[in-house]
């Protein structure tokens, strides 16, 4: 795909965040936008900047997902869905509240995988269609004290890649970013803030701006930022000396 103008695009977290920058980036190329959110008021502010259709959501509400996945199949059908809807929590494993865990899993890979496979009949008959997923630095490498957030991530992760393997010659690309730490509202929303002195977080913009070019230019994977590529690369040839590493630092 390499015009977005005119082109129905679905944008999931857009009330704050990765997902609000990208609603805007995606405005900015000329899209036409139908944004979901939880939070009422954020996400008609980014509407009206955006001219977008606004829906608001809970992924973890059964109903409201279901509001959701109706509107993203009645015509006209989405060219491009983002999935950038994330939350997460910091605890030790074996500590954390079985309710939070199932929130994570729900907004982080059982709403995407839900919402994928309700728009998949269409793109697949249309012989088009964009699927993109925001995972996360967490998913590929781990992060101590965040196991089930990395696990929500991870999976989504390898749910996207297996879907792109599946769709090969189809029409459908899948595009998977991966954003380390992001300037955003997520660590401000969760229950521990983000206190490392390194990496330092990026701009939302940063990774919106990634991801538009990936799209445009079809790219499979985008790592924002690319350095990031460097720790995934030694996990993958020296799962020994990074785990060590790991223990050391978090």
């Amino acid at each position: 795909m390499t015009g977005l103008s005119g082109a129905r695009v679905l944008v999931t977290g857009a009330s704050s965040g990765i997902g609000r920058a990208v609603a805007l980036s995606f405005a900015r190329a000329g899209s036409s936008l139908l944004l979901t959110g939880r939070d009422e008021h954020r996400l008609e502010q980014v509407a009206a900047r955006t001219g977008a259709q606004a829906l608001v959501a809970d992924l973890t509400d059964a109903a409201a997902l279901s509001r959701l996945l109706d509107a993203a199949t009645t015509p006209p059908l989405p060219l491009v869905v983002v999935h950038c809807a994330g939350i997460g929590h910091v605890a030790a494993a074996g500590e954390q509240d079985d309710a939070v865990r199932e929130r994570l899993l729900d907004v982080n890979l059982r709403a995407p995988v839900r919402l994928t496979e309700a728009v998949l009949p269409g793109m697949r008959a249309a012989g088009a269609g964009h699927l993109v997923f925001v995972t996360s630095i967490a998913g590929r490498l781990g992060v101590a004290g965040e196991s089930a957030y990395a696990a929500s991530k991870g999976a989504l992760d390898a749910y996207a890649a297996s879907l792109a393997a599946e769709l090969g010659g189809t029409g459908v690309r899948v595009t998977i970013v991966v954003p380390g730490v992001v300037d955003t509202a997520f660590f401000r929303s969760r229950n521990v803030g983000y206190g490392r002195r390194f990496p330092r977080p990026i701009p939302a913009a940063r990774v919106a701006a990634a991801l538009r070019r990936a799209v445009q230019r079809d790219r499979a994977e985008v790592v924002v930022p690319a350095w990031l590529r460097v720790p995934i690369a030694i996990r993958a040839l020296a799962p020994g000396a990074y785990a060590r590493s790991a223990g050391r630092w978090g």
